[in-house]
């Protein structure tokens, strides 16, 4: 239930605090006043769309906050806990900016949420009901939706839209498949080509970067042997070689180390060098041992790499990145000869797959169709309450092209005059009647949620099109859902206000040479004077006011 509604900045109203209550509670005021300003107000709390021509002209923003008295709901209480939002004292504050530079914000409970999120927590708190939503009932989409929603099929309708998905990727994959089947055929040719090409090498990844250092030592052996052989002389050889020298170097250390213990980390130091070195003659010693000239192999070699240069020209600047061709080409290839393998178990798993489709899309069907029996009941019923007695609803399912929703063409019919053929809703029904009928099917319809607190129900000018006695059947009715529900209505009947225990009414100002909207609450006088005012027009006339009374007296008894 909605507390309080703050609203800063937004269109024509400058700053208001509205405090609302449980029950009936009622807007009027003149054409243009800004009365459905609050329910725009109330739709961004609940993650309706946010525009920048809603910012008043001149100010930076427009900021709308709304404490919620919460539910004792399971689902709502799981939903906060996810996000880590704790309400205090069963009431959640819910706060909406909308930015000059098109951005917006949220928070719930001074923890910054998103827009999405807010749109969550709507069937928990509240429920809009306007004039767009009258229209949408021309949408067979809409009435589809509408019967989805009465026979509580949303887990069978997500699992058709599955089965539905499923199905058309496997037939848009099998269309693919024959699509490119002829093209690949062309190109087996060629892919069999550069395989062998490729696969007649025998390559190995690195194997040109070791090619080529081999071709530099068989091309520079005679240099290579001298190098190492002038080391060897250097360390081994010579009369005065390093070796030798580093040897007597340690032997003199560990002489004078008797006599100085100081020397003996020296040796320490001496001693591995001495090892390295030795290692090191070795190593010289064994590769100077195999290098030769080997013309022949120089020839194998350099032919090798010009192979390979060819390869890389065509497939690739490494071996690793031709190997990675070879490995496509390897793939395309098996695809082509496996094409027909894939499309006989494409068309197995097509099968399978409209099979798993027709089957839930019956289960929906039957969802449908039994609660379109007993939503055409209880619409007739809640019509009847709103002075249509005799009105025939009928809920039309025939079948159509299969689609993610089914394979339901759903189409409302009604008939409101006995005797007469039930034909689609938007070649019958008159302004006033589809007012009605909305109202009926929002009251069938609407998600219940078995809490302690009552939701929030918004109904913006659902007296459109409608007067008289069938203004106060539909005041009635609004009075009856507010015995469960708190009921926010937005109206110029009189009828339909004369049945609110809270009343407001919302005017225009000028100020400064801006027009401001401002909203007051109404004590029973200045109800008596508004309901008057709506009965009379203009002038205002003692009449008026004491029909007003008596309305206000009769609709309190009736109630």
């Amino acid at each position: 239930m909605l507390v309080e509604l703050v609203v800063e900045n937004l269109a024509v109203v400058e700053r208001l605090r509205l405090a609302l209550h449980p029950g009936f509670n009622t807007l009027t005021g003149e054409t243009g006043s800004g009365k459905s300003l609050l329910v725009d107000a109330l739709s961004l709390l609940l993650g309706g769309r946010a525009s920048t021509e809603l910012i008043r002209t001149g100010a930076a923003r427009a900021f709308v906050s709304g404490i919620f008295e919460l539910p004792d709901d399971g689902g709502l209480r799981a939903k906060l806990d996810e996000s880590g939002i704790e309400a205090e004292d069963g009431e959640l504050l819910l706060e909406r900016e909308i930015l000059s530079n098109g951005k917006s914000r949220a928070w719930a409970a001074s923890r910054p949420v998103t827009a999405a999120f807010l749109k969550d927590l709507a069937p928990f708190l509240g429920d809009i009901h306007g004039q767009h939503d009258q229209q949408k009932l021309f949408s067979p989409d809409s009435q589809r939706e509408i019967l989805d929603e009465a026979a509580g099929a949303g887990d069978t309708l997500a699992e058709t839209g599955a089965a539905y998905h499923s199905w058309h990727n496997a037939l848009r994959d099998l269309t693919e498949l024959n699509r490119t089947e002829l093209e690949k055929l062309r190109l087996a040719d060629l892919w069999s080509m550069q395989r062998k090409e490729i696969e007649a090498l025998e390559l190995s990844p690195g194997e040109d970067v070791r090619l080529e250092n081999e071709k530099r030592v068989l091309r520079n052996v005679s240099r290579l042997s001298e190098s190492i052989t002038v080391a060897l002389d250097t360390l081994s050889e010579s009369e005065h070689n390093a070796a030798a020298s580093l040897a007597l170097a340690v032997r003199k250390i560990e002489e004078t180390a008797r006599i100085d213990e100081s020397l003996a980390p020296l040796l320490e130091t001496l001693k591995p060098a001495q090892i390295a070195m030795q290692e090191a003659i070795h190593e010289l010693s064994h590769y100077l041992g195999k290098l030769e000239a080997d013309p022949r192999r120089l020839e194998e070699v350099e032919s090798r790499l010009v192979q390979i240069e060819k390869l890389k020209r065509k497939y690739g600047t490494s071996i690793e990145e031709i190997l990675a061709f070879l490995d496509q080409v390897t793939a395309q290839l098996n695809a082509v000869e496996t094409a027909g393998e894939r499309r006989a178990a494409l068309e197995v798993s097509i099968a399978r797959l409209e099979s798993v489709y027709r089957a839930v899309a019956e289960r929906l069907h039957t969802l449908r169709a039994k609660a379109a029996r007993k939503l055409e009941k209880q619409v007739e019923s809640e019509l009847e309450s709103l002075a249509m007695r005799g009105t025939a609803f009928r809920v039309s399912i025939e079948r159509g092209e299969p689609a993610a929703h089914g394979v339901d063409n759903v189409t409302f019919l009604v008939s409101a005059n006995i005797g007469e053929e039930p034909r689609p809703l938007d070649k019958v029904a008159s302004g006033g009647e589809l007012s009605r009928i909305a109202l009926a099917l929002k009251t069938c319809v609407a998600p219940r949620v078995r809490a302690k607190v009552p939701r929030t129900l918004v109904f913006d000018e659902v007296d459109a099109g409608i007067g008289g006695a069938a203004g106060e059947t539909v005041g009635r009715r609004l009075k009856q859902i507010s015995g469960a529900n708190q009921v926010l209505c937005v109206t110029h009947l009189a009828q339909i206000a004369g049945f609110a225990d809270h009343h407001y009414v919302v005017s225009k100002r000028e100020s400064a040479g801006r027009t401001i909207a401002e909203i007051q609450a109404l004590d029973q006088a200045e109800r008596v004077r508004e309901i008057g005012r709506m009965l009379s027009g203009q002038r205002l006339t003692d009449e008026a006011l004491r029909h007003a009374e008596k309305l206000i007296e009769e609709y309190a008894r009736r109630a």
